[in-house]
């Protein structure tokens, strides 16, 4: 069933539609579905209910060497690699089609895995990872070489080539849409694919890789291996026939990324390990309601499962009181948990009961350090079977809270308070993250120093969460390296070589 369809669907048809889904959970290597080599499985929990919906492939090493010799073996082909590049494009756009073509089974699938309410899965996810497939398979014919200026008898050609394999390691907060930045610019530099998605997410990836062939794309270039991160992301990121490592997640795992490369062949590795973003609200802000609403946009949305969640809500002192009453009035119309697969739902559970036992840990914390309770803190009455954590809001925060500090990866903010701009932009920069921040005011000197001083990949000024498939998306210092979306990202994905001629 397509976008425009599902939009219109209600939410007992929702239900329905869940109800008769045929659920693929198997690896899929070498254009085949195919039970992991050890016939091992693992749960998987509906969030929602707190019941095992199905049994996924548990995979090891030895299924991931299966994966990386098909990819190799494609790879080394040609069969993708040196195809024309606009029948690479074709295919890449019928990917495209076909991804809103079957809209629906996308959206329940991350539903039923995550929790994400199915209203944003129609409206963001699905259309956003068609938009990137076709953002990349536009750059295939457009990335070219370059002959530069040498001696009269010398010629010398640079050519920009794939890398070779690269294994995608996405996380379960976004599992189409991650799994599209990632696979998208890889497989449009001609590169062949392991996909590794998140074990408390993989089941959408499945569908993705069956509609490349059915795209018309080769077997072998895009393969899908399901399990956990110690027995499947290490071997593949150990692997000595992969060439990059494309890895969204947690700052640890990220590093350990780097340590694998280093253990291995040096191979390419770029990361986006999350952020703990401030949203800075100047005394001159232009619109404080406007204000008021991004920021509860952005630590609410997605259950506050955002890599660039807006959970430190720097607030100027004089504008402090009258911010949070705002802030506690709009939030309580726009933000209620509910059933995920009800069209009017904005927050559904939190992925996991890990998940969830985690952010009432840090909300527990938030207390015992001293931070005022506004909003909040528990778990909605009469859902406790379901993962879900109350939309939470501290006051009386300081930065060096651990709400403030780490990254809780759940819908609990945290308002700090500041005198001057210089004291918020040092508030803002005293983080081990750098993904994103925002500012709020009318002044354009303020606005020009917040955005030159501030130190993150992006900046918002006036807005949040702004943004298409041209910004580099991607963060400073342990918010990891390299960046996603744009066109700078296909750099990630080739390798130059320089081909020098002597003329005589």
């Amino acid at each position: 069933m397509n976008l425009e369809q599902a939009k219109a669907l209600d939410r007992d048809a929702f239900h329905q539609h869940a109800g008769k889904l045929k659920i693929e959970t198997r690896n899929f290597i070498g254009g085949e579905f195919v039970a992991a080599r050890t016939g091992r499985t693992f749960s998987n929990v509906n969030p929602t209910t707190g019941e095992v919906q199905c049994e996924v492939a548990r995979s090891g090493p030895e299924d991931i060497d299966a994966a990386v010799t098909a990819a190799r073996t494609a790879f080394k082909s040609g069969v993708w690699s040196r195809m024309a590049p606009r029948r690479r494009m074709a295919i890449l756009n019928k990917l495209a089609t076909l991804i809103e073509e079957n809209a629906l089974e996308f959206a329940l699938l991350d539903v039923l895995d995550m929790g994400k309410p199915i209203s944003d899965m129609l409206k963001g996810d699905v259309p956003g990872s068609a938009t990137t497939f076709r953002f990349f398979a536009e750059t295939i014919d457009k990335i070219n070489g370059d002959v530069t200026p040498t001696a009269h008898s010398e010629l010398q050609m640079i050519l920009r080539e794939p890398l070779g394999v690269v294994g995608c390691i996405v996380p379960w907060n976004y599992p189409l849409k991650m799994a599209a930045w990632k696979i998208a610019p890889a497989l449009a530099a001609g590169n062949t694919v392991v996909l590794k998605p998140a074990e408390q997410s993989p089941l959408s990836a499945n569908v993705l890789a069956r509609l490349f062939i059915e795209a018309g794309g080769p077997t072998g270039v895009l393969n899908v291996v399901h399990g956990m991160g110690e027995e499947v992301g290490k071997p593949l990121a150990l692997h000595p026939d992969v060439d990059k490592i494309a890895f969204t997640g947690s700052v640890e795992v990220g590093k350990l990324m780097l340590v694998y490369a280093g253990q291995s062949n040096m191979k390419r590795v770029t990361t986006e390990c999350g952020g703990k973003t401030p949203q800075i609200v100047m005394g001159d802000t232009p619109d404080l309601e406007r204000a008021v609403q991004y920021a509860i946009d952005g630590i609410y949305a997605n259950q506050g499962e955002v890599c660039n969640a807006g959970s430190r809500l720097l607030v100027d002192r004089k504008l402090h009181d009258a911010f949070v009453e705002l802030f506690l009035k709009n939030s309580a119309k726009q933000f209620k948990p509910g059933d995920p697969l009800d069209p009017a739902t904005t927050m559904g559970p939190l992925v996991t009961r890990e998940q969830q036992e985690r952010v009432l840990g840090y909300i527990s914390i938030g207390k015992r350090e001293g931070a005022k309770l506004v909003k909040g803190g528990g778990v909605p009455s009469g859902m406790e079977r379901g993962c879900y954590v109350e939309p939470t809001l501290f006051t009386g925060v300081r930065n060096d809270m651990t709400i403030a500090r780490e990254e809780i990866f759940g819908p609990v903010g945290a308002v700090l308070s500041f005198e001057h701009l210089d004291e918020a932009i040092a508030m803002a920069n005293d983080s081990i993250y750098g993904l994103a921040a925002s500012i709020w005011t009318k002044d354009l000197n303020t606005a020009m120093r917040a955005s030159r001083d501030l130190q993150s990949g992006v900046v918002w000024v006036n807005c949040f969460d702004h943004g298409d498939m041209t910004q580099p998306w991607g963060g400073y210092k342990q918010s990891g390296s390299g960046r996603d979306k744009c066109l700078e990202t296909m750099s990630q994905y080739t390798q130059t070589k320089s081909v020098w001629i002597h003329l005589g």
